[in-house]
């Protein structure tokens, strides 16, 4: 008797550890945002709560946050598609919308042939203004494991990191367009690219791969959240709302520029026959 009791309460026991997992999951992602898409909820071998957004034939999937944004850090893990994931696109930014005006912080990632490197794409959209793209290799397989990708968003510069390395600063300038005006929400994406992520559209995906994962964890927004007008941030803001290249920084992005950065579209003289972009002189 004593032997199935103690049986008992270890099943009573997994029980309740699984329910309070599963409330536990839930708060990550349900009470932050709202899918779209086959978006499951799980844990990995250490015991970490993962969202995993599924692509295949029929459809793509993600999430948005349920909070606008009016500047802040945001940051989130993800592990990327592994093998071959030519042709998709797996994104974490922050858009005011689809509007002709609208602002956008891009971080995308464009899928590979298996043993090409990931690009990370990084963009910023200011009034509808986009076209400021800075694209880079990854120096490490973002498949094999999880890293860590941020966002600083503030009235000064928007700056881009990975593993805590920055890699790209987007500066301000008064009499140019810059994200400062319209809130944001934050998403995360992973849909079918074919006409373009992948050597300019020419690689498409294999659909006999699919479907595809990309998993996230970790999610964080240390930001000033917008509502009916107006803006309340949280205490110690200023870390991220003063915060501006240091010398660190500095280094780590002419180490980016060197060794990572594959497009860059202030050398792209195609694409502006007229003339580049005005912070292109200044940057």
């Amino acid at each position: 008797m004593a032997r199935q009791s103690l049986a008992l309460l270890a099943s009573l026991a997994v029980a309740v550890l699984s329910l309070l997992r599963a409330a536990s999951a839930e708060s990550w992602l349900y009470e932050q945002f709202a899918t779209d898409g086959d978006v499951r909820v799980d844990y990995d071998a250490s015991g970490e709560q993962v969202a995993s957004l599924i692509l295949d034939q029929h459809s793509g999937a993600g999430f948005i946050s349920k909070q606008k944004y009016l500047f802040g850090e945001f940051s989130v893990q993800m592990k990327l598609i592994p093998g071959n994931s030519a042709g998709t696109v797996t994104s974490f930014y922050l858009t005011s919308g689809e509007g002709d005006e609208h602002d956008e912080i891009d971080m995308e990632f464009m899928g590979n042939s298996s043993g090409a490197p990931v690009v990370l794409n990084t963009n910023v959209w200011a009034n509808g203004d986009g076209k400021k793209e800075h694209q880079f290799y990854l120096w490490f397989d973002p498949t094999a494991d999880f890293h860590t990708y941020t966002v600083i968003w503030n009235d000064k510069n928007i700056i881009f990191q990975v593993d805590n390395v920055t890699v790209r600063a987007f500066k301000r300038y008064d009499d140019l367009p810059y994200p400062d005006a319209k809130p944001m929400e934050v998403h995360a994406t992973v849909w079918d690219g074919s006409y373009w992520a992948t050597r300019k559209g020419e690689v498409k995906i294999d659909w006999s791969g699919a479907p595809f994962a990309v998993l996230y964890r970790r999610y964080s927004a240390d930001a000033c959240v917008s509502r009916d007008g107006r803006s309340s941030c949280p205490a110690g803001s200023n870390k991220w709302m003063n915060r501006q290249l240091d010398d660190t920084d500095r280094v780590t992005v002419a180490w980016a520029g060197r060794n990572c950065l594959q497009y860059n579209y202030c050398d792209d003289g195609w694409r502006f026959p007229q003339g580049f972009p005005g912070e292109c002189s200044r940057n």
